[in-house]
């Protein structure tokens, strides 16, 4: 009786910490801030990190579907500068904001497409391919711009919106990510596709004998990925009204800190989406409190490091 109350009860905190364990965390987190900080519950800084979170959080969205099938993607912050410039450089030719915001985010979706055809048409390791076409985009945008920053782009409709707008309060870029999020939750669970993710992830020779496209499944979420990194790029530059050569340095490993934060296993086939925009909550609330207790800026990376290390590990033990 004992040994199975003993297995039964080790099978639901098994299942508790995969489901809401990263919930629980960030409660947790945001309760010891609140006890800290008397500034960290106040309206306008909640909202301060909701606006904070969505860059990240867009790009863990698509980060995802991508560590679903058991890949990873490293070029997506080059993808988000690339995507920004090319933005800018259309609006200051006076393009309308809606065929420029277009045009970035088709631009990222097709760089996304190269990552991913590289990865299932020649079966090439996921990790060296990302990082390779990372370097290759972050090339071509300095190229594109000979280094220098597009400003001035102007208050151009839905484009400022995306970046500096809100409605009653809450940030459009805010707004954005949970649209997303809902979007991508649905495609997961509710469609073939979204099993098809997961199956790729599990297993792929047992989704191939399934019957199942592992090749344009293992493409595809690199294109999502591509898209949403675009989107990201959008946004900043919409919020810096500007777009940087070296915008999204470091966002890659953010976003895959967010997705592993929330759940999601790195050998893939394992996770969902709440979890990931929990893990972006995590790392956005962690960096809003460390700000708001000034923490040296030095300090708030080995806290950042140490947190991604041990969801790694915490994943490695389930």
């Amino acid at each position: 009786m004992k040994a199975h109350f003993g297995a039964f009860a080790s099978r639901f905190a098994s299942r508790f910490a995969s489901r809401f364990g990263s919930l629980a965390g960030l409660v947790i987190l945001g309760a010891l801030l609140a006890v800290l900080s008397p500034d960290f519950l106040t309206l306008s800084n909640l909202m301060n990190v909701l606006n904070q979170v969505s860059l990240n959080g867009l790009v863990a969205v698509g980060m995802t579907f991508v560590i679903l099938t058991g890949g990873i993607d490293l070029s997506v912050g080059s993808i988000l500068a690339f995507s920004g410039v090319l933005l800018a450089a259309l609006l200051k030719r006076g393009t309308p904001g809606f065929l420029a915001i277009l045009a970035a985010l088709a631009l990222g979706t097709f760089f996304g497409l190269a990552n991913g055809a590289a990865v299932a048409r020649f079966k090439l390791q996921p990790f060296i391919v990302t990082m390779a076409f990372m370097t290759i985009f972050r090339g071509a945008t300095f190229v594109f711009t000979q280094g220098r920053p597009i400003t001035g782009l102007g208050d151009v409709g839905l484009f400022a919106s995306l970046g500096r707008g809100d409605i009653v309060g809450i940030p459009w870029s805010g707004i954005l990510l949970l649209a997303s999020l809902g979007a991508a939750v649905f495609v997961l669970s509710r469609t073939v596709y979204g099993k098809s993710v997961y199956a790729v992830g599990g297993n792929a020779e047992a989704a191939r004998l399934s019957g199942l496209a592992v090749r344009t499944t293992q493409a595809s979420v690199y294109a999502i990925s591509g898209f949403f990194a675009a989107l990201a790029g959008v946004v900043l530059a919409s919020r810096l009204d500007s777009a940087q050569p070296l915008a999204g340095q470091g966002y890659e490993l953010d976003a895959i800190a967010a997705v592993v934060l929330g759940g999601t296993s790195l050998s893939g086939g394992r996770g969902f989406m709440i979890g990931t925009l929990v893990g972006a909550l995590i790392i956005g609330v962690l960096n809003n409190g460390l700000n708001l207790l000034e923490v040296s800026s030095f300090y708030q990376q080995i806290v950042k490091g140490s947190v991604i290390l041990l969801a790694v590990l915490a994943d490695r033990m389930k």
